[in-house]
Parts: C-alpha cells; structure tokens; sequence
C-alpha cells in the first residue's frame, strides 16, 4: 500500500519514537523511508552599517545546519539500516516546517508522511503540536500520527 514515507525530525524523544515506529511500519509493507529536517532560515541580525558582536556568517550557519541536520537524521538511517528497510536523509530550510514538510513529501513522491503528534514546543500529551495539527489540515497526501 505505502512505499515511499517520509518521516520528518526536529530531534525530540518523541521523534525519534516515532522514526523506530516508522521504520517497523516501513519494514511490515515494504516501503522506504526518508528522513525530513525542516531547518530554519538564515536571518542576519544586520541594520544599516552595524554589524552585531554575535553576528553569524552565512557560511558558519549553513555548518551548523548541516551539523544539526546530520545529529537528527543519522539515528533514522541507523534505525532504518539496522531494520533493513532503505532510507535516505534530507533537509531544507524554512521558517514554516509544515510547509517544508509538505513540500519535501511532494517533491520526493512520498505516499504517506509518518510524524509525531509534537516536537520541541512540549505541548501536553492529549493536544496535537500545531506544525502536526498544520500538516493534517493543509497536506493532501495521508498522515500517520504515533503518539
């Protein structure tokens, strides 16, 4: 039925929960995976001719991306490998992670986005996190949510 999930990350416990139970679900229909970081943009703290003490080049931000990008999608691989079912990681920067996430899903013909009900912003347990609640409202494609 499904063979091509994406399965987006912002690094959280329940993220992660979610990543193992999508490379179980992956694995039962024969479907691979695709590990998503929606990253935020680039924003230099710039006015006029001042240049900010904490200004951050372009460069050294993209660095850090990546490297925050690896430290969230290499433990989907590891589980994915470890499972069998293939996997591939990416990453886009957006200030709007439900639109990444959407937009990754399009882009890489995924048939079904596997993501956790919340992420960093703690949300209670009973509540759906509102970049999950974004992609159930505005996502045609169908969208598992491991609580």
């Amino acid at each position: 039925m499904f063979k091509h999930i994406l399965v987006p990350t912002d690094g959280s416990t329940l993220s992660l929960r979610a990543a193992k139970n999508a490379v179980r679900f992956a694995k039962a229909h024969g479907a691979r995976i695709t590990a998503f970081y929606a990253a935020p943009e680039y924003h230099p703290n710039i006015a006029g001719d001042y240049i900010p003490a904490n200004f951050v080049p372009p460069s050294v931000f993209e660095k850090q991306i990546q490297k925050t990008a690896d430290k969230y999608l290499d433990p989907i691989k590891k589980l994915a490998a470890l499972g069998d079912v293939p996997c591939s990681g990416l990453y886009a920067s957006s200030d709007s992670p439900y639109q990444a996430i959407i937009k990754a899903a399009n882009a890489n013909k995924c048939d079904l986005i596997f993501m956790a009900s919340h992420g960093r912003s703690g949300i209670a347990g009973l509540l759906i996190g509102s970049e999950t609640n974004k992609v159930l409202t505005h996502c045609k494609l169908p969208v598992l949510v491991y609580r």
